[in-house]
């Protein structure tokens, strides 16, 4: 009854073991699966780590490229007027001051007055000077009769040495005391003529035809001789003819030549126009400014322009005469270390600085006299951080917008 019972036990043994292999097959395909699925998230985050890295990559070099507007030069060269700042002033202008020190005993003109070559203006009172030339005077006339004495006295011995009746030694000192009397004499002559000048400028006098344009001083008012010691008394003017001066831009120096004309126009006078021509220029160039200065004339002979105000010089030059040039914005200059400069685009979409010279300043625009062709692209308003080969962008015009010129 013992063995049926153990073999039965063995039987059953056998059939459970086919059922635990199919288990673990099972699960061990489950287990692969899910490693399948596993790998398949890791590849497809990576993937998807990658392309938002591209993405960041390619928005960011895109918004790093900056977008300019350009526009194109306008060629100037057809411009035959140049346009400058002048000061004008009288032919002939000169202060007045004293020769002589003293008080102001009356002054005769005004400003205003229209005066001639010698016609008084003022006097001065100056006691010391007459006192002085008095003293002079009677120091002279001292000086005279001692000359006249030893004059005689000399002839004497000179007669008395041809008999031989005095000594050589004394007729030389009688001689030698002569001299010296004529020479005392002269002196105090001079000095009188001195302080006769110096009285004489007591009266102030026009040094030449001629406007008061100033008069700075009052009657008792103390004077002092010299042309550091005070203000100018007077200043008188010529008017007929004007001067006018300009400094010219170094690039249309070679056109100012003796009899160039211009015409003038000053802002108190809208509307009117003055001839002017060209006398004569510094022929150098100053060096601070790289200007040429010139000198015109002006007829001024019913007086109505004034001497002093600022004038705007119209100058007609010929055509071409600094080269070609263009007009542009002023807002297309960059101000570098090394000078001017204006950025433009080449043909790939790429920075292209170009060293340039600026000839007028219109305010809004510049003209540009060297450093441009007539088909470069110049950039409106450049970053100042642009620098050469930097891509860049253009941007298209909206239909209907026109780019600034």
């Amino acid at each position: 009854m013992d063995q049926p019972i153990r073999s039965n036990e063995v039987g059953a043994g056998h059939a459970a073991a086919p059922s635990g292999t199919k288990a673990a097959r099972q699960l061990g395909r489950v287990g692969a699966a899910l490693g399948v699925v596993a790998l398949v998230i890791l590849v497809w985050a990576a993937l998807s780590a990658h392309y938002a890295s591209a993405k960041l990559k390619a928005a960011t070099e895109q918004q790093a490229v900056v977008t300019v507007a350009t526009t194109k030069p306008k060629a100037q060269s057809d411009l035959t007027e140049l346009i400058l700042p002048g000061n004008i002033q009288a032919n002939y202008e000169a202060p007045i001051y004293a020769r002589t020190s003293g008080y102001l005993k009356r002054w005769l003109v005004d400003i205003g007055t229209p005066v001639k070559a010698g016609q008084l203006l003022g006097e001065i009172e100056s006691p010391e000077v007459d006192s002085q030339l008095r003293q002079a005077q009677a120091d002279l006339a001292t000086a005279e009769a001692n000359q006249k004495i030893a004059g005689l006295t000399a002839e004497r011995w000179r007669n008395l040495r041809s008999s031989d009746s005095v000594s050589k030694q004394e007729a030389d000192e009688k001689i030698s005391l002569a001299a010296s009397g004529d020479a005392q004499m002269q002196a105090a002559r001079a000095n009188v003529q001195r302080l006769r000048q110096l009285s004489g400028f007591e009266k102030i006098v026009a040094p030449f035809d001629g406007v008061v344009t100033a008069r700075n001083t009052d009657v008792g008012q103390l004077i002092s001789a010299g042309i550091n010691t005070g203000p100018e008394l007077f200043r008188v003017a010529d008017m007929r003819r004007l001067r006018l001066y300009v400094r010219v831009p170094q690039t249309y120096a070679a056109a100012m030549k003796a009899g160039l004309a211009a015409e003038l126009q000053f802002p108190d006078r809208p509307g009117r126009t003055y001839a002017a021509r060209l006398e004569s220029t510094s022929s150098a160039i100053e060096s601070a400014s790289r200007t040429l200065l010139a000198q015109l004339s002006v007829d001024n002979q019913n007086g109505e322009l004034l001497p002093g105000a600022y004038v705007e010089v119209h100058f007609k030059l010929p055509a071409g005469v600094a080269g070609e040039s263009f007009k542009l914005p002023a807002n297309v200059l960059l101000f570098r270390g090394d000078g001017l400069h204006v950025a433009t685009v080449d043909a790939s979409q790429h920075v292209v600085l170009k060293p340039v010279t600026i000839g007028r300043d219109y305010g809004s625009d510049v003209e540009i006299i060297q450093g441009l062709d007539a088909d470069d692209n110049v950039i409106l308003s450049p970053p100042d951080s642009l620098v050469n080969g930097a891509g860049i962008r253009v941007a298209t015009p909206k239909p209907g917008q026109v780019t600034q010129s």
